[in-house]
């Protein structure tokens, strides 16, 4: 499964899985407990394949942060945990993507990028290949 069906959920913690779509919304599954809940239309909702962070030159794919943090660590879960203190954060992503917008990246996004990962990672869901690009390459 790609990241087109893994979502963020503002006001809820951890990453959602897309189950299916309804009238008045749709049905996400917990990543962090499986618990299915209801999402309105109204509800802040991002999808993690349209996610883009800030660098010096241009905006980065979410996909691609993931990549370069899945080739750092081998595949496995960070070495830094999300709750580090600000400043090992931004030592660790600058290694992870050195030329990230220092002033439009926060130390937030940052440890909310981790968190993602690691929870993708322990999921076994760390595809982090573009899945658009295979797509058309294969009609």
């Amino acid at each position: 499964m790609g990241l087109e069906k893994i979502l963020s959920v503002a006001g809820k913690p951890g990453l959602y899985k897309l189950v299916t779509q309804t009238r008045s919304g749709f049905v996400a599954e917990s990543l962090l407990d499986g618990k299915k809940i209801s999402v309105g239309l109204r509800s802040n909702v991002s999808v993690l394949s349209e996610i883009a962070i800030y660098t010096l030159e241009e905006e980065l794919p979410l996909r691609e942060v993931f990549l370069n943090i899945q080739v750092k660590e081998k595949g496995a879960k960070t070495s830094i945990s999300h709750k580090a203190p600000k400043i090992e954060l931004e030592e660790y992503f600058f290694e992870v993507l050195p030329n990230y917008d220092e002033d439009r990246v926060y130390a937030s996004d940052i440890k909310k990028i981790i968190q993602w990962y690691n929870i993708l990672v322990a999921k076994n869901m760390a595809d982090f290949s573009d899945d658009s690009n295979n797509d058309a390459s294969e009609e």
